[in-house]
């Protein structure tokens, strides 16, 4: 694939899931508003903005603010989790705009496609086939895969190098899109060129020196392809 301004040949596609492809890191923020308010906590509604694509630490930073017990923070992480499962089985998942096209697109074109998602293993699964995309990916890498292979979270490069090794394609050959800082960081740090396609976070100034591209949606970007 050809892609305006990028050199040279892109062959294959990393993608990262909440938020790029799925339009959950919104329902993860409803569920997030919903658990507090059910267990009296009184954090404030746009808090939860700042769990969107965060690190491993920024995350342990806001439970450390808002929780006294850990027994506290995880019926919390619970009662969100089971709210965003429950509302995917109930179709309100949905995919992000142009994600359908896109994936119909580089599919066409032969290129090999994975995901590469700090989520639970079995969330990803839930994801992926309840939104009917799963076959477009040839494998998908997940927490369990960072836990289990001794690999650093993102923003560090490790899954993102992971990846890249699975599917036996050179770095320079390789795209990843991202919506996030920490997932633009951690495919800027595998030195693999970078699109970035905001969601609930616009880019801040760092995100606009690591992306290769800014688009507002992958419609946006499949006109930039030729």
């Amino acid at each position: 694939m050809k892609v305006k301004n990028i050199e040279p040949e892109i062959k294959g596609i990393i993608f990262d899931m909440d938020g790029l492809l799925v339009d959950s890191e919104n329902l993860y923020w409803k569920a997030n508003i919903i658990a507090a308010k059910e267990a009296n906590l009184g954090i404030p509604e746009d808090s939860y903005l700042k769990l969107a694509g965060a690190t491993v630490r920024e995350m342990e930073n806001f439970y450390h603010k808002y929780f006294d017990t850990a027994e506290e923070r995880d019926r919390f992480i619970k009662r969100t989790d089971d709210l965003v499962w429950q509302w995917t089985d109930e179709g309100k998942l949905q995919l992000k705009p142009g994600v359908q096209e896109a994936l119909d697109k580089f599919q066409e074109l032969g290129l090999h496609m994975a995901v590469a998602s700090s989520n639970y293993d079995n969330v990803v699964q839930h994801v992926l086939w309840n939104t009917g995309i799963r076959n477009y990916f040839d494998f998908y890498l997940s927490y369990k895969d960072v836990q289990e292979g001794n690999l650093q979270p993102k923003p560090a490069a490790d899954i993102y190098l992971k990846a890249a090794e699975k599917l036996h394609i050179e770095k320079e050959n390789l795209l990843a899109f991202e919506d996030s800082p920490t997932g633009v960081q951690a495919a800027k740090n595998a030195g693999i060129k970078v699109i970035m396609v905001p969601d609930l976070l616009q880019p801040n100034e760092q995100d606009k020196k690591n992306a290769t591209m800014i688009c507002d949606n992958l419609y946006q970007f499949l006109r930039n392809i030729f």
